[in-house]
């Protein structure tokens, strides 16, 4: 305020001393003026003096302004930081709480820390994998139940005694086999749930790594995804990836589709894979349908089982596919089935009693 004050005295001064001095000026160089022509021009050159230190005065503003806002924009995002900070930190202890009540003994506890960690993916997308990553880490943990199979053990480490013949379940070994299964079905959903919907370009495609995962009533259908491993897995009942978008490579090597006591059926109708798709050695023991599936990678059914019937109708195959020594005991329909690459398939075996259409070309042993 004090140098204001300074610099506006100074500026008065200064215009005083150019209206007396350009005045003077003129009336002692300059007969032809008068004196209030010699006035007014000492006075507009006094007034230019005032009209400068008004545009420094106000160019000073302006840089003080903006070196207020910079600081202002700075304390701003060292605000942001430290919140986003605060809000790392917030959802790590989360994470980590919710990942260490996933071992308690009680399902409801199990049933809320994975409702809890999808929650976190959601309003942290960057934990989305992570969690995905997780949740999948669950479905690998061995697990047994008494509908999937008659000689499965009736816990993870304490068989009961069977006198040589099937397992016998007491009612205790049930109901805890029954309240795992419900957690385990929760992690299946809230793993649907957190995969982007098919078709959704802008999203990222997640990676799911259920290798050797006892799943049952799995649905991932209109969902896109990444990888898939599945490599040695036992899917039970009714396991649905119809209209699946898959961007990464896709294994179910050694995968059984229903054994033991149920029968599963396997549904991955109009799915497309855009990279490698992998089902040699799988055993499909309920009905397995393909149709209208696009495969745009190497594709290889090498060494496959089809218990149950098999619909193939109209799917396309745009690379290279491998059916060498397919199994077919029960119906199948692979009419309308396109082939823009090599196919492979000899051979291939099916039932004398079944009535099974291959594509054009194609021939089988009855067996």
């Amino acid at each position: 305020m004090g140098e204001r004050k300074i610099g506006l005295v100074a500026t008065i001064a200064v215009a005083v001393v150019v209206l007396v001095g350009v005045s003077i000026a003129l009336l002692a160089f300059d007969p032809r003026t008068t004196g209030a022509d010699a006035l007014r021009t000492g006075g507009l050159a006094a007034g230019s003096v005032v009209a400068l230190y008004a545009l420094w005065l106000n160019d000073r503003r302006r840089r003080v302004e903006e070196e207020r806002q910079k600081t202002e924009r700075q304390r701003h995002e060292l605000e942001n930081r430290r919140a986003d900070l605060d809000r790392d930190r917030v959802a790590d202890e989360r994470f980590a709480r919710a990942v260490e009540l996933l071992g308690h003994e009680a399902d409801q506890v199990r049933v809320g820390a994975l409702h809890a960690l999808a929650g976190l993916a959601r309003s942290n997308p960057d934990y989305t994998q992570t969690v995905l990553d997780v949740l999948c880490s669950y479905l690998r943990r061995p697990f047994w139940h008494h509908r999937h199979s008659d000689n499965a053990p009736a816990s993870a480490g304490t068989p009961l005694n069977t006198d040589d013949g099937p397992v016998q379940w007491s009612r205790d070994a049930k109901d805890g086999a029954e309240r795992k299964l419900q957690v385990r079905l929760t992690a299946q959903r809230l793993i649907a749930d957190l995969l982007p919907a098919a078709g959704d370009e802008a999203a990222p495609a997640y990676d799911l790594d259920l290798t050797n995962a006892s799943l049952e009533y799995f649905d991932t259908s209109d969902r896109k995804i990444g990888s898939l491993i599945l490599r040695y897995g036992k899917l039970f009942s009714d396991n649905n990836f119809s209209r699946c978008e898959f961007h990464g490579d896709v294994w179910f090597t050694g995968t059984t589709v229903g054994a033991g006591r149920l029968y599963g059926r396997f549904r991955c109708d109009d799915a497309v894979f855009h990279q490698r798709a992998w089902f040699p050695g799988v055993e499909f023991n309920g009905r397995a349908s393909f149709r209208r599936t696009r495969f745009h990678g190497q594709t290889r059914f090498a060494d496959s089982r089809f218990a149950g019937s098999v619909l193939m109708t109209r799917a396309e195959f745009h690379g290279p596919a491998d059916f060498r020594s397919v199994r077919f005991e029960h119906d199948a329909d692979l009419s309308g089935t396109t082939f823009h690459d090599e196919a492979q398939h000899t051979g291939i075996t099916t039932s004398p009693d079944r009535e099974v259409v291959l594509p054009d070309g194609w021939t089988a042993v009855r067996a």
